[in-house]
């Protein structure tokens, strides 16, 4: 049995349209997330005790524990890897809306209201130059909400921190259906927001 493998994806390629379609839902996860797959097990082949019985996200949580032979690629590969898993789970053919309870507040706590939350989550994701990612994570040291940004398949695992939502700005997540218009697919990436996983992430998050 394979150290990682591929999650099954938890809809049908064409479930996330008329936002996400369906081709290009099947060539990020058949494609992109399985290489990243690959490519991770071929860096880890040799490694193995590193890794049994840990996630991906531990093994990103504590890059010291890394050997400097394989950091770099466990950082590019293994990223790629857990960026992907969480990406598929935080969407949902019927997603959108606002959370509740505890997560809401902590969001009108942090920025004020929903709205203003959207609107800089949206403008982070909006404003990578080149290739990365925006998130809404959760500082682990001072259990805060905190919008950042990541280069290439970097993760906030890294920086101690959880991400609880996730926006690809890979081109190869959106350039089949908006061509260069980003700012379009980051607008309509909060109509697919599964806030029930994410609001799951959260808790987990919040009690450890």
């Amino acid at each position: 049995m394979a150290l990682y493998e591929l999650p099954k994806l938890p809809y049908a390629y064409d479930g996330l349209e008329p936002f996400i379609d369906a081709q290009t839902v099947e060539i990020h996860y058949t494609k992109h997330h399985k290489t990243y797959l690959n490519n991770l097990l071929a860096t880890l082949e040799g490694y193995e005790k590193l890794a049994k019985g840990k996630s991906i996200e531990m093994l990103l949580s504590d890059l010291k524990q890394i050997p400097d032979a394989i950091r770099e690629k466990l950082i590019k590969f293994g990223g790629g890897y857990a960026n992907h898993n969480m990406y598929w789970f935080i969407l949902s053919p019927n997603g959108g809306g606002e959370p509740s309870g505890k997560l809401l507040k902590s969001i009108n706590d942090k920025f004020g209201n929903f709205t203003n939350f959207r609107t800089e989550l949206g403008k982070a994701a909006k404003s990578v130059f080149g290739s990365g990612y925006g998130f809404l994570v959760l500082d682990n040291a001072n259990k805060e909400l905190e919008v950042m940004t990541t280069k290439n398949q970097d993760t906030p695992y890294s920086f101690n921190k959880t991400p609880l939502i996730i926006i690809d700005v890979w081109e190869h997540a959106y350039y089949l259906g908006y061509q260069n218009r980003r700012a379009d697919y980051v607008d309509q990436f909060f109509n697919i927001l599964n806030w029930d996983e994410i609001e799951h992430r959260y808790d987990e998050a919040m009690n450890k």
